[in-house]
Parts: structure tokens; C-alpha cells; sequence
């Protein structure tokens, strides 16, 4: 893993195509804003597809 360090208002670019901006520095957390090509899936790591499964395979197991 590659951790950097930023600053509000600085970016990151991945690839050619991806840019992530520091918008705003808060006391417990940051926003992101993220420009990447619309073929790109950005999703928060909770809301990926094999979590909802599963969370789905646990409440048929405690039924």
C-alpha cells in the first residue's frame, strides 16, 4: 500500500485518466472528490457487491 500525504486542495492522479482532490480536511475525516471516466466503477469499500451477500447469507443463517 502507498500512503501519501496531502493537503486540502492537493490532488493525486492515478493512471492517466483518474484524479483524486483533498476537498476538505475535517477533525475525524476527509472528502474526497474523485474525476474519473464514466466506464470507472467508484464505490466506498462497505457498499461493494460481496458485502450486501454477505450480510444477505447472515440473516438467512440466523433465521
Amino acid at each position: 500500500m502507498l500512503v501519501l500525504s496531502r493537503k486540502e486542495s492537493q490532488r493525486i492522479k492515478l493512471g492517466e485518466s483518474i484524479v483524486v482532490t483533498v476537498v476538505r480536511l475535517g477533525r475525524d475525516k476527509v472528502r474526497l472528490g474523485i474525476e474519473a471516466p464514466s466506464d470507472v466503477v467508484v464505490l466506498r469499500e462497505e457498499l461493494e457487491p460481496h458485502e450486501v451477500e454477505g450480510i444477505d447469507a447472515a440473516v438467512e443463517d440466523a433465521a
